[in-house]
């Protein structure tokens, strides 16, 4: 799999049915390594490793309600009351991330109501925070980390 813009992490592999999956340490199951799930690992671990935000606060790939639609979020995490601090969307490394890939996660957040935006390909990462009031995000330099906000 291709190098990520992200610190280097271990990570356990099978070969599962001619396919080779990766362990998933929040859904504790291994999943079909996909460009995206390769992306989406390497959150994880950032959340993890960098940012010391608690696995149990951290959830991936859930089914929402978007406009009576189903959709699929990538990861999320709590905060200790139950509200979401977090919300990333993922890409693969070789899809570009646009102005459609915000559009998405705003039409996410509409119902999810994260404080913070997490867009990812992996190799350019995107950090916003939300202002509900004024209904924008503000762009950062980073994601706060779990024991300071």
């Amino acid at each position: 799999m291709q190098k990520l813009n992200f610190p280097s992490y271990s990570f356990r592999f099978k070969n599962s049915e001619n396919k080779v999956a990766i362990f998933d340490e929040i859904r504790k199951k291994f999943i079909i390594l996909t460009p995206e799930e390769w992306v989406r690992q390497h959150v994880v671990s950032f959340l993890l490793n960098e940012k010391n935000y608690p696995k149990s606060y951290i959830n991936v790939e859930k089914l929402i309600k978007v406009n009576d639609l189903n959709k699929r979020y990538d990861v999320v995490v709590f905060q200790p009351n139950g509200s979401l601090f977090l919300l990333v969307e993922c890409k693969a490394p070789e899809v570009k991330i646009t102005q459609n890939t915000f559009d998405q996660i705003a039409r996410y957040n509409l119902t999810l109501k994260a404080e913070f935006l997490m867009v990812t390909n992996g190799l350019n990462h995107y950090f916003c925070q939300m202002d509900f009031e004024n209904e924008k995000y503000h762009f950062l330099k980073e994601l706060p980390d779990f024991t300071t906000k």
